[in-house]
């Protein structure tokens, strides 16, 4: 059987509702449409407030992922979380006209911020998201204020081969139970939210579209970069050395402020960042200049 062929859809939405509960109450949403299809967008925070774009991990992360610090970041910003084009989530992909390559991502997350109206942002990502993030930051400067990057994957180094082993068997049949060992495993047991894990795992088999995949951004590149950089690292992940990944950021960008989270994996982000850290977040996205 294949693994599309255990995907219910009706079981994913119910359970991307549920853990959409955990969001503000006045959370609103949004549906944008863009070259590649329409993008479902949760927004929630005064309008009035500087505007800060969310963009979730690969796999079957969703902009719902973004619920614990949600309440947070409102509280100064506009906040909008996507759910990627092609991915897991509410937004739709237009048949075949899906983004194959960088360009395309920053041309749809362009499309995106016009759609919304909004001509600057600050902007953070988890992961996959991250290296959306960073991506379109360098091709994109004067749109983007400030750029927070959740345990980037692919940006400073790459991944460990122990994730990439235990990884495989999901990766060749994508299943609710291998979902849930690899998280496991990842998570190195650590409590996760039930909710949040029922949404992993009803991702699995998702019809999703192949994902722009590319090298790490050249060096010149990110020396170039001349705005305030957020970096948070998971201390406990598995997906790379946090070590390599906060060496090599540090002696690319210039202007980059790092923070590594023990005791948290890479994939409890973004919801299991501590109090302390999230605030740490928030004063970054609050600050102007520099």
């Amino acid at each position: 059987m294949n693994a599309r062929d255990t995907y219910d859809a009706d079981n994913f939405l119910i359970a991307y509702d549920k853990v959409m509960t955990k969001w503000p109450a006045a959370r609103e949403t949004a549906t944008v449409p863009t070259p590649f299809g329409t993008t479902h967008v949760n927004v929630c925070g005064p309008a009035d407030r500087p505007s800060l774009v969310l963009l979730p991990g690969g796999g079957g992360a969703t902009s719902a992922s973004w619920y614990a610090q949600a309440a947070e970041l409102s509280r100064t910003h506009r906040v909008f979380a996507v759910d990627l084009i092609g991915a897991p989530g509410r937004s739709t992909p237009d048949g075949d006209r899906r983004p194959r390559t960088v360009a395309d991502l920053s041309a749809w997350l362009d499309a995106l911020l016009d759609g919304l109206g909004v001509a600057e942002t600050d902007l953070g990502g988890h992961s996959y998201g991250a290296w959306i993030a960073l991506h379109h930051a360098m091709r994109a400067p004067d749109r983007i204020r400030r750029l927070a990057l959740l345990d980037p994957t692919q940006c400073f180094a790459g991944f460990s081969p122990a994730y990439l082993l235990h990884a495989l068997p999901m990766l060749l049949r994508n299943t609710p139970r291998r979902v849930r060992a690899f998280l496991e495993w990842e998570t190195k047991g650590s409590p996760l939210d039930p909710d949040w894990l029922a949404l992993q795992e009803a991702a699995a088999g998702f019809p999703s579209l192949r994902p722009v995949t590319g090298p790490r951004p050249a060096p010149d590149a990110l020396r170039g970069l001349d705005l305030p950089v957020l970096l948070l690292l998971a201390g406990s992940s598995r997906t790379h050395d946090p070590s390599k990944v906060a060496a090599r950021a540090e002696a690319l960008l210039p202007r980059v402020a790092t923070t590594v989270l023990p005791d948290v994996s890479h994939h409890a982000l973004p919801h299991a960042i501590p109090p302390g850290a999230n605030r740490s977040l928030a004063g970054f996205l609050e600050r102007s200049g520099d």
